[in-house]
């Protein structure tokens, strides 16, 4: 038994080719579990996987060709020999939910090491193909040893994960302060200059569930300015929609380096999240918003997110897919300057108690060393 326990991430996308909050979990859990003395390696997809082996901080990362996907999974015909060996490699094998793919790979592999999966989402909006998949995604969560949701919100309001209960180890997710870069004077300046401050602020990858269109109409006849950080499949659509409304208030930056993310933060007046279905199972831009000390807008979808933002302590819980309550919370924290201030302070208090990158890693590392030792 090697005395550095190896861990084996598996996931459909990460770090050089996507940059998404699933990712940087991932990244997270690498970081924070190497200071308890494991390795990790992770196997993922990419359109062009040159070099196929990548050295990073956190982890090694092993690139594999992406052969075609299929509302948003992504295939490889020909990875499940370099699946197999990655597996060998491993103590344990850490899979994130959802991907079907990897659930065909687990067994068509015959994976016999202990395994685990973080479940990050249900499946919600592909329902005609989740019946077909469903027996395979079944069959798979039959198998692993361990489901980790990341709340017990998520795990008491999901209908599938209920059914594995003798099985459920809850680990919320944390970040580490340190792995955000500390931002100069004159790089905050340029920020501002840029978006001004005192925004309401969207951070992330630009996906149908995320409710941003319903921000965009919240933004209607009001003086409140928002910026929307990040780029994804509905980034057409949403500007669409702002020019045909006539908004002058909302700003689209796409994608941002993480030291103009950081000023973005610290210049924001809140960190609003519409996110109005349960394929957003928690929220990193949420925990990244009371890291920073920020109050929160978000939505009650019986998830994550209501997990970090506790109602009238750390920010303001509305209910999803609508636009006028949405806009009077932003209107609020917009005109009582200090709600905001000690709904943000709260913020970043429970961040220090439940979310930090330190404790989730101590976490993990304790679930991976019961699982080899069994």
């Amino acid at each position: 038994m090697s005395d550095k326990l190896r861990v084996l991430h598996v996931y459909r996308t990460y770090f050089p080719d996507t940059q998404g909050g699933l990712e940087e979990v991932i990244r997270q859990i690498c970081r924070n579990t190497k200071e308890q003395g494991i390795a990790s390696r992770v196997f993922m997809l990419s359109d062009n996987p040159v070099p196929a082996v990548i050295e990073r901080e956190e982890a090694q990362v092993h690139r594999f060709h992406r052969t075609f996907e299929v509302a948003s999974c992504g295939v490889s015909i020909g990875s499940l020999s370099g699946f197999k060996r990655l597996v060998e490699w491993a103590d344990v094998v850490h899979y994130h939910f959802p991907w079907p793919f990897a659930d065909l790979l687990h067994l068509l592999g015959r994976v016999s090491k202990p395994s685990l999966l973080t479940c990050h989402s249900d499946v919600v909006r592909q329902k005609t193909l989740l019946r077909f998949y469903r027996p395979l995604m079944r069959a798979f969560l039959n198998k692993v040893d361990v489901i980790v949701p990341t709340s017990e919100n998520y795990f008491a309001s999901s209908n599938e994960l209920g059914r594995y209960s003798e099985k459920i180890d809850v680990i919320p997710i944390g970040l580490d302060e340190e792995t955000y870069p500390s931002v100069s004077n004159e790089e905050l300046s340029a920020v501002r200059e840029r978006v001004g401050e005192g925004f309401f602020l969207f951070v992330g990858v630009l996906r149908y569930y995320k409710g941003l269109h319903i921000l965009i109409d919240a933004l209607q006849n009001t003086s409140l300015q928002c910026v929307i950080t990040g780029a994804g499949p509905i980034e057409t659509e949403l500007k669409e929609q702002a020019t045909k409304l006539g908004l002058k208030n909302v700003k689209f930056l796409g994608y941002v380096s993480d030291s103009e993310k950081v000023a973005l933060y610290q210049l924001c007046r809140a960190v609003v999240f519409p996110s109005h279905l349960r394929s957003e199972a928690f929220g990193v831009t949420l925990i990244e918003g009371a890291m920073f000390g920020k109050p929160l807008i978000s939505c009650e979808i019986g998830t994550g997110t209501t997990y970090v933002n506790a109602d009238g302590e750390t920010g303001i819980v509305v209910p999803p897919a609508n636009a006028k309550a949405l806009r009077e919370a932003m209107l609020q924290l917009d005109e009582d300057e200090a709600l905001a201030g000690s709904l943000g302070k709260a913020a970043r208090s429970r961040y220090e108690r439940l979310f930090t990158g330190r404790l989730m890693g101590e976490r993990y590392a304790q679930l991976y060393k019961k699982l080899r030792c069994e």
